[in-house]
């Protein structure tokens, strides 16, 4: 099948370009909110950090931040490098294809897509729970989480079919409201010297106290914090000059997602005194509000209105995520119809150059995942949230580290670029932090999804039985186009 074929199938009657998604559409701005959307830090900062400072390592938790930037950092520097040679929307299972062959990218291309599916399905499990109690306490309408949680995915179909560019700026409100209020609660605690005990710098950065507790269950959840910075290559074909504009957006959300990370948790602690910070958090999470441990001595700053408008700019911030892994997704599933792996439909536009079909694709998945624990009566925090949460950030880490080896053999390979740094000794070194990071994370993952042995086994194996239904999805498929082609 030619290319004109391929055109021809894939667009809508109102599209006016086929299997090409709108180019020029977003600068580094554009990407970087796509990037700090799906990080959703206000849900970062609230879901995470009091479980890494009851559980993990205390007063330490800014370290282990810094720790999971500089491994996320070096995974950066060959994710940037292989995206200077390859443009493409399907980032991730490109990417490994490139390197390690064409049958394990498209089986990491099932791994991606459930990875981004599930994570998307956990953020509307917290979602529709936060909304469901606001709009109760407020207007007394008492309705179950997932009413809302259905109604916001007519919503988000909406807008990613409105668009990249009206996307981007939805997500920057949101964003910047999330990020402001963050910030200026941990730039006023930084000038005004600290809570009660001072800024405690050695507290929380010095090597005794990166190393107190148990450091790995926090560098675990530092890690699971910054899930979604890769976006900026899935919107590759929609930047302007993305040669330049993907790797700036990529260093600039690494910089930008640490520290900020870094910041926010280390004034927390600070707040509350490092002495005082681990007993807070655990309080916190025994009382079954973890975010309180972050909502409060906001509030002690700025007022108690606050404790009105942070719930607010959580959902808005789980929003704001949900959407950013709809267009993720949905951008996958474009690429790997343009590519028929998947069927040619996939890959129709509509008139906003926006992937229609795949859109329309991912919403139902979303939909077919999220149901089931409505129709059994599951609480969506502890088992939606929890469970998919978990087994996402998993499966992501299994594709980072498949991707860095990629990158390691395909510039091998291909001597395309000369610079060690960038395409061997950056990588690998990436390769063997992302490598001990799985390590925690299966290490400690019955505490990452707060559940039994029994649910974190089978969870865990979801993992490697995706990938290998991806492998024999791949050879088939495969196959039959040789044969077609042949």
């Amino acid at each position: 099948m030619d290319s004109q074929t391929v055109s021809r199938h894939a667009t809508e009657p109102d599209a006016p370009t086929a299997g090409t998604l709108k180019p020029n559409a977003l600068g580094v701005l554009g990407i970087l909110f796509f990037v700090l959307s799906a990080q959703a830090p206000l849900t970062g900062i609230a879901g995470a950090a009091p479980i890494a400072v009851a559980l993990g390592n205390g007063p330490g938790v800014p370290a282990a931040y810094l720790v999971a930037g500089l491994v996320i950092l070096l995974f950066s520097v060959g994710f940037v490098a292989m995206g200077r040679h390859v443009v493409d929307a399907g980032a991730f299972y490109t990417y490994i294809g490139k390197g390690l062959g064409r049958t394990t990218g498209t089986g990491s291309a099932g791994l991606a897509l459930f990875a981004y599916c599930t994570i998307q399905a956990a953020m509307y499990g917290l979602y529709g729970a936060i909304v469901s109690g606001l709009v109760a306490t407020h207007t007394g309408l008492d309705l179950p989480w997932w009413v809302w949680t259905l109604a916001t995915m007519a919503v988000v179909q909406a807008l990613g079919a409105a668009g990249v560019e009206m996307g981007a700026k939805v997500l920057a409100v949101f964003v910047l409201a999330e990020f402001s209020i963050l910030s200026v609660f941990a730039l006023v605690t930084l000038f005004k010297g600290g809570g009660p005990e001072g800024l405690g710098l050695a507290d929380s950065f010095s090597p005794s106290a990166a190393l107190d507790g148990a450091p790995g269950v926090a560098v675990m959840f530092a890690v699971a914090s910054m899930f979604g910075f890769e976006a900026t290559a899935i919107y590759g074909e929609e930047a302007r000059e993305p040669r330049k504009t993907v790797p700036r957006a990529t260093y600039l959300a690494v910089a930008v997602v640490t520290g900020f990370f870094a910041l926010v948790s280390w004034m927390l602690i600070s707040s509350y005194g490092a002495s005082k910070a681990t007993a807070a958090a655990g309080k916190a999470l025994e009382s079954g509000d973890g975010a309180g441990f972050v909502f409060a001595p906001i509030a002690a700053d700025f007022g108690g209105w606050v404790g009105d408008v942070l719930p607010v700019l959580l959902a808005t911030s789980l929003f704001a995520g949900i959407l950013t892994f709809h267009n993720s997704a949905n951008r996958y599933l474009f690429s790997l119809g343009r590519d028929r792996l998947l069927p040619l439909r996939l890959c129709r536009l509509n008139r906003r150059h926006a992937p229609w079909t795949a859109g329309c694709v991912q919403t139902v998945l979303a939909v077919l995942l999220v149901v089931p624990f409505a129709l059994a009566g599951k609480d969506p925090v502890l088992t939606l949230f929890s469970w998919f949460s978990g087994v996402a950030v998993l499966a992501m880490m299994l594709l980072y580290l498949l991707t860095s080896v990629s990158v390691v053999v395909f510039f091998r390979r291909a001597r395309l670029d000369a610079r060690l740094w960038n395409t061997l000794i950056a990588p690998a070194l990436g390769a063997l932090g992302i490598a001990g990071a799985i390590w925690l994370i299966l290490a400690n993952f019955t505490t990452l999804i707060g559940g039994e042995r029994t649910t974190a086994l089978w969870l865990t194996l979801s993992v490697p039985a995706v990938m290998a239904l991806g492998l024999v999805v791949a050879r088939v498929r495969g196959r039959a186009l040789a044969a077609a082609d042949g």
